[in-house]
C-alpha cells in the first residue's frame, strides 16, 4: 500500500467551532527527536518533529495536520457539514473522526516514537496523563487514546517499512526474489499482480495516455462538489473522494503522464503485461506499482463508478474496459466482494504454497492481531477492515497447514 500523506488545503473551508486554536503556531510546544513524554503525546497542541521536520498525520489519508488541536476545527466542521444528519449521527461522526485522528497521530508512518510511548505505559498512567490535559478537547478524546492503546498493545502493523521483519514480509509490497506465479503469469510481488489486474489485457499504454488526456481536458470542480455535497455518497466513501480530489488535480494528472515517460514505457506495450516479470525482474518497484499504475487505474475505475449514468466519461472509460476487472473469463466490479476476495486467493499462493512465507505468517502467535494501518488511509479496491480480516484468516489457514 502507498505512503499516503499528501497535503491538501482542507482547513480553508470556513469551518468554525468551539475548538478554534487559541495560540499561534509559534507558541505551540514542539517535541524533537528524543523520546516523547506521555503527557506531551496526549496534549492536543503538541507538534512532533523528527530530524528537524514536523511529523504530520492525516485523516482519510490526504487531509494533513501538524497537531491534534489543528484537527479539531476540521472535525467540528465535518460534524456540521451536512444539514440532513441527525444530532446523533453528528456526534457519532465526530467521535469516529477523533478516534481516527488519534490513531493516525500515534501510529505514524514516519516516526515510531508516538506508538512506543503509548504501548510502554499502563492504561492507568494514560488515564492520569489525560486527566491532566487542560486544553479544550472534543467528546471521546480520552476514550480514543485508551482504545488505541488497547488495540496496539496486541497488534502488529504489517506494512513495507515496519520495524518488525515478519510485519514487513506480510506486506503486499514485499519483493519475492523467485517471483510468484498467479493466473498464468509471473509477478515480482503480490502488489504487482494486484495493480496489474486492474488493466484489461488488451489496454495499451497509448490508450492509457489517451484517457489521461480526456481527464486533463475536464474541469472536475463541479463533479467533485456533487460528491462532497451528498452525505450518502461522501461519508461511506470519504477516502475515495479525497483520493480523487488529490489525483484529479491538473498537476497530478500531468505527473502520471510524465512518470510513464520517465519509466520508458512504450506506447505499444500492454499495461498489464508491462507490470509482469519479463526478461528482467523488478522493472517497477512495489512503490511505483502503487503510486503510478495502481493509483492511475484506481482513478479510472472510481471516475467510472462515481459518474452519473449519462456522463460521457463513463462511455469513454468503459470502451477501455475500466468498467470492471477482467481476469480470464471473469468480470468483477471494481468495488465488489468478488474482486476483494481475489486478495485472499493470491495470498493462498504466497502463504500456503510458498513454504518460506508460510513459516513466517504461521509463526506469529495468535494472541497478536495482524493489522494494516497507513496514516488513516483506506483503499477503494479493498477497504482496510476487509484486508485485515483476510490477513488474519490466511494466518489461521497457514497455521492449520
Amino acid at each position: 500500500m502507498q505512503l499516503m500523506a499528501k497535503k491538501l488545503v482542507a482547513l480553508g473551508r470556513g469551518q468554525t467551532g468551539v475548538f478554534v486554536l487559541a495560540a499561534c503556531l509559534l507558541s505551540v510546544p514542539a517535541v524533537w527527536a528524543e523520546q516523547i513524554p506521555l503527557r506531551a503525546l496526549v496534549t492536543p497542541s503538541t507538534v512532533i518533529s523528527k530530524d528537524g521536520h514536523v511529523v504530520t498525520f492525516a485523516l482519510h489519508g490526504f487531509i494533513e495536520f501538524k497537531s491534534l488541536a489543528e484537527a479539531f476545527p476540521y472535525i467540528e466542521g465535518q460534524a456540521r457539514r451536512w444539514p440532513s444528519l441527525s444530532e446523533e449521527k453528528r456526534r457519532e461522526l465526530a467521535r469516529d473522526l477523533v478516534r481516527r485522528a488519534v490513531e493516525s497521530r500515534v501510529v505514524s508512518m514516519a516516526d515510531e516514537r508516538p506508538l512506543e510511548t503509548l504501548v510502554t505505559h499502563t492504561s492507568e498512567e494514560l488515564r492520569q496523563a489525560l486527566a491532566e490535559v487542560h486544553e479544550p478537547v472534543p467528546a471521546g478524546y480520552s476514550e480514543a487514546f485508551l482504545a488505541v492503546q488497547e488495540n496496539w498493545k496486541h497488534s502488529l502493523n504489517c506494512w513495507s517499512a515496519a520495524p518488525s521483519i515478519p510485519a514487513r514480509v506480510l506486506s503486499n509490497w514485499y519483493p519475492i526474489e523467485e517471483g510468484i506465479e498467479l493466473y498464468g503469469a509471473t509477478y515480482d510481488s503480490t502488489e504487482h499482480f494486484w495493480q496489474a489486474v486492474k488493466f484489461h489485457p488488451d489496454v495499451t499504454v497509448a490508450e492509457v495516455r489517451e484517457l489521461l488526456g480526456e481527464l486533463q481536458r475536464r474541469n472536475w470542480t463541479r463533479w467533485l462538489a456533487r460528491l462532497d455535497g451528498d452525505a450518502v455518497i461522501y461519508l461511506p466513501n470519504a477516502y475515495a473522494v479525497e483520493f480523487l480530489r488529490h489525483n484529479l488535480a491538473s498537476e497530478r494528472l500531468r505527473w502520471f503522464g510524465e512518470e510513464l515517460t520517465r519509466q520508458h514505457v512504450e506506447d505499444g506495450e500492454h499495461a498489464r503485461v508491462a507490470q509482469q516479470r519479463g526478461a528482467a525482474s523488478f522493472r517497477f518497484t512495489a512503490f511505483e506499482e502503487k503510486v503510478l499504475w495502481g493509483d492511475l487505474a484506481d482513478v479510472f475505475h472510481l471516475v467510472y463508478a462515481f459518474s452519473p449514468e449519462d456522463d460521457a466519461i463513463r462511455r469513454v472509460l468503459a470502451a477501455k474496459h475500466f468498467d470492471a476487472i477482467y481476469l480470464g473469463e471473469r468480470k468483477m466490479g471494481f468495488v465488489s466482494k468478488e474482486f476483494r476476495s481475489l486478495m485472499l486467493e493470491i495470498w493462498k499462493v504466497k502463504y500456503l504454497k510458498m513454504a518460506r512465507f508460510r513459516e513466517v505468517i504461521a509463526g506469529i502467535p495468535t494472541e497478536i492481531r495482524l493489522f494494516h494501518f497507513l496514516n488513516d488511509g483506506d483503499s477503494p479496491d479493498i477497504p482496510i477492515p476487509v484486508y485485515v480480516e483476510y490477513l488474519n484468516e490466511i494466518r489461521e489457514m497457514a497455521r492449520a497447514r
